[in-house]
């Protein structure tokens, strides 16, 4: 049996044992089955919520991870890996000097889970296409693990989480998804302390679901209100309801649940996979921003029917806009543009969609571009913002799969 042959059963019987195993069985378990297919000293780090930390999985402790090392993904080479999503080699120094080591990305499509070390007695693309198939098992298996694993999210924070916070983590979508012409993306922050912030996508057939959701107020009630309308517009959508029908029936959901004393602004939009044609409602929300080429378009017009939830009456129009192949879409909540510095000027609006063109242009994956972004953010404001501030970003490729950035 060939080196490729003997990997293959390796992955196999990795996935198999994997069934009733804990995530703390996870680091031995990869371990053991890396080393039969040729790659010692195997170990997975897993990344923090902000995507700053690159957190070793040790299987120890209540968090799955005591004692275990810890990178910054910011001047390091795990990092390095990470963000470009693509292997790094590091030469390892005497005594074990013929040995080369690895750091590759473990992603779930194009999801960044964090990355994976491990040594090799030879180099070549035999190695690391190896890499690369132990990489996408060990993802599959820790998304088997993540959604019941206390210790999985306990690994992930580098801070206590408050309760709104833990609410909208648990209800948002992967903050990554590329497929169908598409690639999808999404940052929140305050990542521990999010209150009335909440965004959405979901692909049924060939069309891409998109929200955004911007509730009344920075506390957990905030949150249960943002998290009543994502359900609501889910609840519609998942029936077959169009745009129309789907924004009243959160309207119907937020008046029945808090009367009329709690209110969510926010942007909902279906884009057309195979043709590019995008239509979405505005209720009350800073208006999508268009990026063709290297340049900012416009924002995307569309007369608002007013925030979900204050039952104003106002007509609802469904505003439509034709894509061309390479467009991005971004859709966002004011505290991008309005956090401010030490001396009260806020980041703005021109100055955030310079920075999306500016480091997407440079080749960085759109979710690269958002940790970014999102780090310049918080930077901006000291560190700490005070209030919730949210980016979806979409790419469509129209008949250029190939060209979607991972």
């Amino acid at each position: 049996m060939d080196e490729r042959a003997t990997a293959t059963l390796q992955w196999a019987r990795l996935v198999e044992a994997s069934h009733t195993a804990t995530l703390e069985q996870l680091p031995k378990m990869v371990a053991r089955y890396a080393e039969a297919a040729g790659l010692f000293d195997t170990t997975v780090y897993i990344a923090d919520i902000r995507e700053s930390t690159l957190r070793q999985l040790t299987g120890e402790g209540p968090d799955a991870g005591d004692g275990g090392e810890r990178f910054n993904v910011q001047g390091s080479l795990p990092g390095q890996a990470f963000q470009r999503v693509d292997i790094v080699p590091e030469r390892l120094a005497p005594p074990v000097s013929g040995r080369q080591r690895w750091w590759v990305p473990i992603t779930d499509g194009v999801e960044r889970l964090g990355v994976l070390r491990a040594d090799t007695d030879t180099a070549g693309e035999p190695i690391r296409q190896m890499l690369r198939d132990l990489a996408s098992v060990t993802a599959l298996v820790l998304l088997s693990k993540r959604s019941y694993s206390d210790s999985y999210a306990r690994l992930t924070r580098n801070e206590p989480m408050n309760v709104a916070a833990e609410m909208q983590w648990n209800l948002t979508p992967p903050p990554a998804f590329a497929g169908h012409e598409v690639t999808v993306s999404a940052t929140m922050e305050p990542a521990y302390h999010v209150g009335g912030d909440a965004f959405d996508y979901a692909v049924a057939d060939s069309t891409l679901y998109l929200s955004i959701f911007d509730a009344m107020g920075h506390d957990t009630t905030a949150g249960i209100t943002a998290n009543v309308a994502v359900a609501a517009c889910r609840n519609a959508r998942r029936q077959g309801a169009s745009l129309t029908e789907t924004s009243r029936h959160v309207e119907r959901t937020l008046v029945r649940e808090f009367s009329t004393s709690r209110y969510v602004t926010g942007i909902m939009a279906e884009l057309r996979m195979d043709t590019g044609r995008l239509t979405w409602i505005n209720r009350g929300h800073h208006l999508p921003i268009l990026l063709r080429g290297n340049r900012w378009i416009t924002e995307l017009s569309c007369p608002p029917a007013g925030p979900l939830g204050t039952d104003l009456g106002l007509p609802l129009r469904e505003c439509t806009e034709q894509l061309e192949p390479g467009d991005r879409l971004l859709l966002y909540t004011d505290g991008i543009v309005e956090a401010r510095d030490s001396r009260g000027v806020e980041f703005g609006r021109e100055r955030f969609v310079d920075f999306v063109l500016r480091h997407h242009s440079g080749g960085l994956a759109v979710h690269e571009t958002l940790r970014r972004l999102m780090a310049a953010v918080l930077e901006h404001h000291d560190g700490e913002l005070a209030d919730d501030a949210t980016v979806l970003l979409t790419e469509w490729r129209g008949g250029y799969q190939s060209l979607l950035t991972p």
